[in-house]
């Protein structure tokens, strides 16, 4: 998964609620962990790796939560995972200064409407699709949408983010795109960016630029705000003309603002949605992230189906191919 040179990573949060807490962890076990370890003072140590990055997070017992190590992409996919648990979404966003310590004392902005959202799922997980949601969000919808309870996808329920996705839609009617890579596609598009010296994030860029575009055709709009999970170039790079008439936002923990939460809410139905059709396609459920029982079920599907078709329901370049084959 991992391009380019990682870097040191040494941050520090602050999370004294026991629930949260919990919800990180189980959140990260999702992930899958290459290793667990036991130290004194932590309720728990989890160890991730990915190629040349690494990453080891340590819950103390105070409430102390440590990430240190060297990494690049794995740490945006790591604070992706972390986000609903440190930071709610909502009209306005911290702008990050880079420090965890001064978030909650960042100055605060109000994004002015129209504004569009995006937001992916799928990048975490093994199988399934990687799906990525548009919201442009004007004055008609805001309340509508502030109303209905909106946050981040990971905070809800699969059943409550399908339940959110359909009255979004509902209120947002030809102002949301969604752009759906299936697995087969996805690897061949990964393997073309790699070949061009391109990334993961490349590709993630790409397909937010697409929804923005989309998004551009069919009302006009000044403003597009993005969670960061790369170099703030790579989506404004993949803009076309359209797009590149816009202001761009791209900040940590960006579902914190109602029309990325929104996005998310609808990537994550999407990407669902589209899980569940490729469990019923293979005869067997396909899980979400990328843990052990993943690979099990990995194993599962090519010992059914065999390994050539494993391109159908997986990414292939996750480190879990080669556990599996």
């Amino acid at each position: 998964m991992s391009q380019g040179k990682p870097e040191p990573v040494s941050r520090r949060y602050d999370v004294p609620d026991a629930h949260a807490r919990a919800g990180i962890r189980e959140a990260l076990e999702r992930l899958g962990p290459s290793e667990r370890k036991t130290e004194a003072w932590c309720d728990w140590v989890l160890v991730f790796e990915d190629e040349r990055e690494k990453l080891v997070l340590k819950q103390y017992q105070k409430g102390t939560l440590m990430i240190q190590g060297r990494a690049g992409h794995l740490l945006q996919v790591i604070l992706h995972v972390l986000s609903p648990f440190l930071d709610g979404p909502g009209e306005t966003a911290a702008a990050d200064s880079g420090g965890a310590k001064t978030e909650k004392k960042a100055k605060t902005r109000k994004l002015p409407l129209p504004h569009i959202g995006t937001d992916e799922s799928g990048k975490g997980d093994y199988f399934g699709p990687l799906a990525v949601g548009g919201v442009m969000v004007e004055t008609a919808s805001r309340e509508r949408l502030a109303a209905l309870g909106i946050r981040d996808s990971k905070e809800l329920s699969d059943a409550r983010c399908r339940e959110l996705a359909a009255e979004i839609r509902r209120i947002c009617v030809e102002r949301y795109r969604e752009v759906i890579i299936p697995p087969e596609r996805y690897n061949t598009l990964y393997e073309e960016f790699r070949r061009e010296g391109r990334n993961l994030n490349h590709l993630l860029a790409w397909a937010h630029a697409r929804a923005i575009e989309s998004l551009l055709a069919c009302a006009p709009c000044r403003l597009a705000v993005a969670d960061q999970f790369g170099n703030e170039r790579y989506i404004r790079s993949s803009l076309m003309n359209k797009g590149r008439e816009i202001e761009l936002i791209q900040e940590h923990r960006g579902e914190r603002y109602l029309a990325v939460a929104a996005a998310s809410i609808l990537a994550r139905d999407r990407f669902l949605e589209y899980l569940d059709r490729l469990s019923g396609e293979a005869g067997l459920t396909l899980p979400k992230g990328a843990g052990p029982p993943v690979v099990t079920a990995a194993r599962e599907y090519v010992k059914r189906h065999g390994v050539d078709k494993l391109s159908r329901v997986a990414k292939l370049h996750y480190k879990t191919t080669a556990q599996v084959v």
